[in-house]
């Protein structure tokens, strides 16, 4: 058989990646962190399981990619839901409820997230970590905060994340909520406030599809071939 087109091998190895970020988030929110090996991503995916380790050098940085896939999505879901708005102070009580609502809804993933954070290697530098400090770069400066404000409020993010994470001892979520809005000055209705969403039902979703392009069976097929290109 020939050589796979370039074009045809990045899309396959794009939508490789794409399913095992997924398969990582479902296994690990399931199982937790521990009870979740590569080989069980690996085969949750439909990949080989030789191809993980192509893509990611080892599950803790496999999983922070994928927390961090959730996160910008969320992220993004949250800042351009209807009724869509340019305005800074609205984008930034959704910001911040996003995130809040990631640390209540999905508990074993971001607690896990953050612990591996605290690891010596830190942060992964990966495509998903970036979208995220570049989403809330942006709602920073749209804000009226200076780009220089990004750390700032990335750390009191993570901060309230872990207040709302710690075992036997966590913060409600709108106590840490109040302490946010205080702080950038904003409306208590502005955002999700917690009473509007217990009317509503909640947000969790636990279909994670929606945040990822997979593609078909058959490319999840062709994709056990090795990722050099040589289709088999």
């Amino acid at each position: 058989m020939s050589p796979r087109s370039a074009s045809v091998n990045e899309e396959l190895r794009r939508r490789s990646r794409e399913r095992l970020l997924q398969a990582a988030l479902e296994l690990v929110g399931e199982r937790g962190f521990d009870a979740t090996t590569l080989g069980d991503i690996a085969d949750r995916a439909g990949s080989a399981r030789g191809l993980v380790s192509y893509y990611f050098p080892g599950k803790r940085q496999l999983v922070q990619s994928a927390v961090h896939r959730l996160m910008h999505r969320t992220l993004e879901e949250a800042l351009e839901r209807e009724p869509r708005t340019e305005d800074g102070r609205e984008r930034m009580a959704r910001a911040i409820d996003a995130i809040l609502g990631l640390a209540r809804d999905r508990p074993v993933l971001m607690r896990q997230h953050m612990a591996g954070i605290l690891q010596a290697e830190g942060f992964v530098q990966c495509p998903e970590q970036r979208r995220l400090a570049e989403l809330l770069r942006e709602t920073c400066v749209g804000h009226g905060s200076a780009d220089t404000d990004y750390p700032m409020l990335r750390a009191l993010l993570m901060g309230a994340v872990y207040a709302a994470l710690v075992p036997g001892v966590p913060m409600p979520v709108p106590v840490l909520r109040a302490e946010l809005f205080k702080r950038y000055r904003l409306d208590w209705e502005q955002g999700v406030p917690p009473d509007a969403e217990a009317v509503s039902g909640g947000t969790c979703d636990m279909d994670l599809s929606r945040f990822f392009a997979t593609g078909s069976a058959s490319d999840c097929a062709d994709d056990r071939s090795d990722p050099s290109g040589q289709s088999k």
